[in-house]
């Protein structure tokens, strides 16, 4: 340090204050060894006051020793040299209270108008070594710490980086100065923010900060988040002496909450669309601003070629690079084509990296990604279970690490992608089996209604005249008719499908007695029943009446009591319940024949479909019965549903309103 020569060369104008600001112990000497100047830091070292020290003789209070000799015959040869520059010397100095300390002392002679004065500035070794172990353990400490730690003064010069945020530091923080320039941060909007925003600086301001998400892009050129909290550090006197912050990396952590929003998103896009083209650029918007990547594309599997095919892309900055999106990708090249081979997710951290060994079609398509930007690629499988439908294909401007967790979470979206598309595609296959169903009832109702009449009514005439036919020519004539028959009572029940599903059946709306029409046609079937050794148990009670047309409604019961007798062997039971309630009746059919399986429960009401378990056991029928009695009840602004029996069989249960249909 510079000490003010003229401050100190006369004793009796000595600036007590000024060598009290002085923050090393200070002792002023004359040639003879005395004390002339003495200051705090000297009494809080030494223990002596500078009113016991000054004024007397070096070894009746400090008693200096250098190399184990007194001090004098070295102060008198530093009066005699006067050197240009300071000398510095280890002393051995004696405490107040007895035991001795090893001090560096830094030795300079000041001559004023007066007498010369020995300076010596003396720095207790044994203190600067515990502070240097004492600054070591905190720099490890602070280094090995999975948060991020910064620190800085009453001037806002950083005092305490550790490893942490020293790895997306930019720039030098230069000695004495804001670190204004040597960090790239930004707010959550990712707008940059400036040194004096941060929260390390706002907390030296007297803010106290807790959760704060600042975005910092390091020399790696990667985005990262962290979670900041920072408060003021203030002295004892209550004097703000700096500031400290913690920052928690949270870029994984809201990297999956952004993608829980992505995930909500993308179910928006799907539900609204019509189709995978439309709900695509709206999905892959959602996927590019949850990962912060540039651009995404969709590729799709086409039925019928086969080929992966684009059906969407999207780009964060609104531009549509014609020869980036929309290329067909090669099975087993390049980043989509891999995926599309393997069915496996493929990461790949930075595609300008291996060009060497790209085939010619991957290295083409590594030097547009270049062009654009583009260093990471990450393609994960579009899937419905186990069969592949697509690739969902993502790109990042930067080198990104979270292979892992990037992997899971864009699985997930690709999973609900595929099983839209795998929904979609069901929808369009079902409604072209109603289209072909709908072309057969057609072809039935004009082709064959007029030709089955026809021959109807010649087999009738033919069965009028017999007297010329022999017995066999009889039982032929006789088949015939019985099969012309069932062919017509086919093509008539298909008909009145068509008529009831349509609208175009006109239903009456007179008031029907249920537990009449139910006993009537239990009346009916009991005989069949009873050949097919099933027994039929009725409760019917005292009837409720629904409005409807009491025609239709017979013909519910018919076909719901011919499939519970058919659909069970003999030792079944058929019992028929009928209640009234306050809102309508309802009506129950339990069997214990052989049953419907559970996955298949929901289709039985579905025109021509027959149970695997019926098909097995050969039981013929059209599979038109309980379609017919669903549109009938519906028609009736009723409900018919189908569930399992214990232990075996089916329920089925019609509820029919009291109110008008």
């Amino acid at each position: 340090m510079a000490v003010n020569e003229d401050s100190i060369a006369d004793p009796a104008r000595e600036n007590t204050e000024l060598l009290d600001s002085v923050p090393e112990a200070f002792l002023a000497l004359d040639a003879a060894g005395i004390v002339r100047g003495f200051n705090r830091a000297a009494h809080d070292l030494l223990g002596f006051t500078a009113a016991q020290a000054r004024g007397r003789h070096l070894d009746e209070t400090i008693q200096p020793r250098y190399d184990g000799d007194p001090i004098m015959p070295a102060l008198i040869r530093l009066f005699a040299a006067g050197p240009a520059r300071p000398v510095v010397r280890e002393l051995s100095v004696r405490h107040r209270d007895g035991h001795r300390l090893t001090t560096r002392a830094t030795l300079s002679l000041a001559r004023g108008d007066g007498e010369a004065l020995a300076c010596v500035l003396l720095a207790d070794l044994a203190a600067e070594t515990t502070a240097d172990r004492d600054a070591g353990f905190l720099t490890a400490l602070l280094d090995s710490l999975s948060v991020g730690v910064i620190a800085v003064d009453q001037h806002g010069r950083v005092i305490v980086l550790n490893r942490v945020l020293r790895q997306v530091q930019t720039g030098p923080i230069t000695a004495g100065r804001p670190a204004a320039t040597s960090f790239d941060l930004y707010d959550t909007a990712k707008r940059p923010m400036g040194w004096e925003q941060t929260p390390v600086m706002r907390a030296l301001r007297g803010e106290h900060i807790t959760g704060l998400d600042v975005l910092a892009c390091g020399p790696d050129h990667r985005m990262r988040t962290f979670a900041a909290t920072a408060q003021p550090i203030v002295g004892r006197d209550g004097r703000r002496l700096g500031a400290v912050s913690v920052a928690n990396e949270v870029t994984a952590l809201r990297r999956a909450e952004r993608f829980g929003e992505c995930r909500q998103q993308v179910e928006r896009a799907l539900r609204a669309a019509t189709s995978i083209i439309e709900a695509a650029p709206a999905a892959l918007a959602a996927v590019t601003e949850a990962l912060g990547w540039p651009s995404a594309e969709l590729f799709l599997i086409d039925e019928a070629s086969g080929v992966l095919q684009p059906v969407g892309h999207h780009c964060a900055d609104g531009e549509d690079p014609g020869d980036f999106f929309g290329h067909l990708p090669v099975r087993g090249q390049g980043a989509t084509g891999r995926a599309w081979k393997t069915g496996k997710p493929l990461w790949v951290p930075d595609v300008t990296a291996i060009t060497a060994r790209l085939t010619p079609i991957e290295r083409e398509r590594a030097e547009i990604c270049a062009r654009h930007g583009i260093r990471t690629a990450m393609a994960v499988p579009v899937r419905d279970g186990r069969t592949l439908l697509g690739v969902l294909t993502c790109y990042s401007g930067s080198p990104e690490v979270d292979e892992e967790l990037l992997t899971v979470l864009l699985d997930g979206v690709a999973a609900q992608i595929g099983v839209y598309v795998a929904l979609r595609r069901a929808e369009e296959l079902a409604r072209q089996l109603h289209r072909s169903q709908d072309d057969f009832l057609d072809l039935v109702g004009h082709e064959l209604r007029t030709p089955l009449t026809a021959i109807t009514a010649n087999v009738t005439i033919l069965a009028e005249e017999t007297d010329g036919l022999g017995p066999d020519q009889r039982q032929m004539l006789s088949a015939v008719a019985r099969n012309t028959a069932m062919l017509q009572g086919l093509v008539d029940s298909l008909l009145d499908l068509v008529a009831l599903e349509s609208g175009h059946e006109q239903l009456a709306t007179d008031p029907v007695d249920l537990s009449a029409v139910v006993s009537e046609a239990a009346i009916a079937i009991r005989l069949t029943a009873a050949g097919s050794g099933v027994r039929l148990i009725t409760n019917l009670g005292r009837g409720p009446i629904v409005p409807g047309d009491a025609h239709r409604i017979r013909q519910v019961v018919d076909d719901l009591l011919a499939n519970a007798v058919k659909f069970s062997p003999a030792g079944a039971t058929v019992t028929i319940d009928l209640l009234a309630g306050d809102h309508g009746a309802t009506l129950r059919i339990a069997d214990t024949g052989i049953g419907t399986p559970l996955t298949e429960q929901n289709q039985v009401f579905d025109r021509f479909y027959r149970a695997t378990n019926v098909r097995h056991h050969g039981i013929p029928g059209s599979g038109l019965g309980l379609s017919r009695a669903r549109a009938i009840v519906h028609l009736h602004r009723g409900a018919i549903t189908l569930t399992p029996n214990t232990p075996t069989g089916t329920v089925l249960t019609v509820h029919l309103p009291s109110t008008h249909p």
